[in-house]
């Protein structure tokens, strides 16, 4: 059975005042087991996020149907899916989430303060965590005072401090360089093999490894398979892949 499956998913936004109806995404269905590593890939508006926060349970579909563990997710009530997000879920937010008022120690300690541990285990928690991210010299520092990509891999450290069996990354990597990136992606999947992780991706090069990728275009999931899988059916996902290894030719950054 599929940790996560998600049938026939279908987002209708209505606008301010209803004047205008907008479609985020049109019958996405796809499953992940769990262990794996599930890579997101599309242009601004494909519905990348919109499908992210269906996931974590943060949003509901229009129509269609999400399903943990075999469980209509529609069928759990508020309060448990609550808990859910709460207990099983790590969500590293695209706007990183940050609480300007505290450092990014106290930032990264708040899932677990939350849940009443103590200062000590929080701190052994956190101490690996922070300096495979190499933000261990910034952690007395507040958000305002950091830059973006520090802000991001903070985010991601909160994140981690919870190691729950799924974790989900809305665009959480793009205020970092390649090589950067590249070194967070092989840090989570070494560190949390056995567990899922699904993000938004945006440079093919980092991603190479993941068990699924996914591609969305106008809300539909055009493409599903591995690297060599999509590279294969020259479509999509070779396109993006042959623009990226030229514009790395040329000595230029991928957004």
């Amino acid at each position: 059975m599929a940790l996560l499956q998600a049938e026939h998913l279908k987002k209708i936004y209505t606008t301010r005042f209803g004047a205008h109806q907008v479609q985020a995404l049109s019958d996405v269905s796809f499953s992940v087991q769990a262990g794996e590593f599930v890579a997101i890939m599309g242009e601004s508006g494909s519905g990348k996020t919109t499908l992210l926060n269906i996931l974590a349970t943060l949003d509901r579909p229009t129509q269609g149907t999400v399903r943990l563990n075999g469980q209509n997710l529609a069928d759990v009530p508020d309060k448990q899916l609550s808990a859910f997000r709460r207990q099983r879920l790590g969500f590293v937010f695209q706007d990183f989430n940050l609480l300007d008022t505290f450092s990014l120690k106290d930032n990264i300690f708040l899932p677990l303060v939350l849940e009443g541990k103590r200062y000590r285990e929080m701190k052994q928690k956190e101490d690996p965590i922070a300096r495979k991210l190499g933000i261990s010299n910034l952690l007395e520092k507040y958000p305002y005072e950091v830059s973006g990509g520090q802000k991001q891999r903070s985010s991601i450290a909160r994140a981690l401090m919870k190691d729950a069996p799924i974790l989900i990354l809305d665009d959480a990597l793009s205020a970092v360089d390649t090589k950067t990136e590249e070194h967070i992606l092989t840090n989570l999947r070494k560190n949390r093999a056995g567990k899922t992780t699904i993000l938004i991706a945006h440079r093919i090069s980092t991603i190479q490894n993941a068990d699924i990728i996914m591609v969305l275009e106008d809300g539909e999931a055009k493409e599903i398979g591995n690297h060599a899988e999509l590279m294969a059916r020259k479509g999509i996902y070779h396109d993006m892949f042959e623009k990226q290894q030229l514009e790395a030719a040329k000595g230029g950054e991928i957004s």
